[in-house]
């Protein structure tokens, strides 16, 4: 007797579509063009986020940030010290309370950052390449090809707790994985533009390539001229706006 076996929407469960992201990523993002979910990558995002927070709250402090964050800006550090003392405290406080409740909301600018990029790639890919993939299908390869950047976070995080680069720590650039991180912060431009060529955000560009893919039946040498084509121009936007308010 034969025996039939009937394979299950989507091919993988949740917890081997993120494994494999990291070991075998055509497998999660062929997985994807047949079911489009992504809850457990976001789940991740949340968690490591909720915990790079609280260790820069307790490691750092986000008064520390704050200063940092003001130092970085010649032209925001000028406006400061023509301050009087009285309202260069309430300066530094609302923009730590800023930088706090934004570190600690995380998973919603994660998520707002995420649609917005799904929707360039869902429209580039059908309007330019002529694919014919869903937005919910280029949500999901982004949300799972956005998970090294949670491990970039989580390795941020365990350093802190180690003491490692508490002094002078930098949140926007909190680990040492790209050229940026050894420049000194006069170099606003450039080190915005070498931001952008860090190993974990390399690894996400990769992974969009075969994702973008994977979903639309297109060569990844077409894919890349998409996540490509879109990761220049924001390098080319950060740096910009480096040049004008680094």
């Amino acid at each position: 007797m034969t025996e039939i076996v009937v394979e299950q929407p989507g091919g993988l469960s949740e917890v081997s579509r993120v494994v494999n992201t990291f070991v075998a990523p055509t497998k999660t993002f062929t997985a994807i063009r047949r079911k489009a979910t992504w809850w457990l990558p976001f789940c991740i995002m949340i968690v490591v986020g909720l915990f790079f927070a609280t260790s820069i709250d307790r490691k750092v402090g986000f008064d520390a940030v704050a200063q940092k964050s003001i130092e970085q800006s010649p032209m925001l550090s000028d406006r400061v010290a023509s301050m009087p003392a009285a309202d260069r405290t309430r300066m530094l406080n609302r923009q730590a309370t800023t930088t706090k409740y934004t570190t600690y909301g995380y998973s919603a600018i994660i998520l707002l950052w995420g649609l917005m990029v799904a929707l360039l790639y869902w429209m580039t890919m059908n309007f330019v390449m002529g694919a014919s993939i869903k937005f919910k299908q280029a949500l999901a390869v982004w949300m799972y090809g956005a998970l090294p950047g949670s491990l970039k976070a989580g390795l941020a995080a365990c350093l802190l707790w180690a003491n490692v680069g508490t002094e002078g720590f930098d949140i926007k650039n909190p680990v040492g994985t790209n050229p940026a991180y050894y420049l000194p912060d006069a170099n606003a431009a450039l080190k915005a533009a070498l931001g952008f060529f860090d190993v974990f955000g390399l690894w996400t560009l990769a992974l969009m390539v075969i994702g973008l893919a994977a979903i639309s039946g297109k060569t990844k040498g077409q894919a890349a001229v998409v996540a490509v084509g879109w990761w220049v121009f924001g390098l080319l936007l950060a740096t910009a706006l480096g040049a004008m308010f680094g």
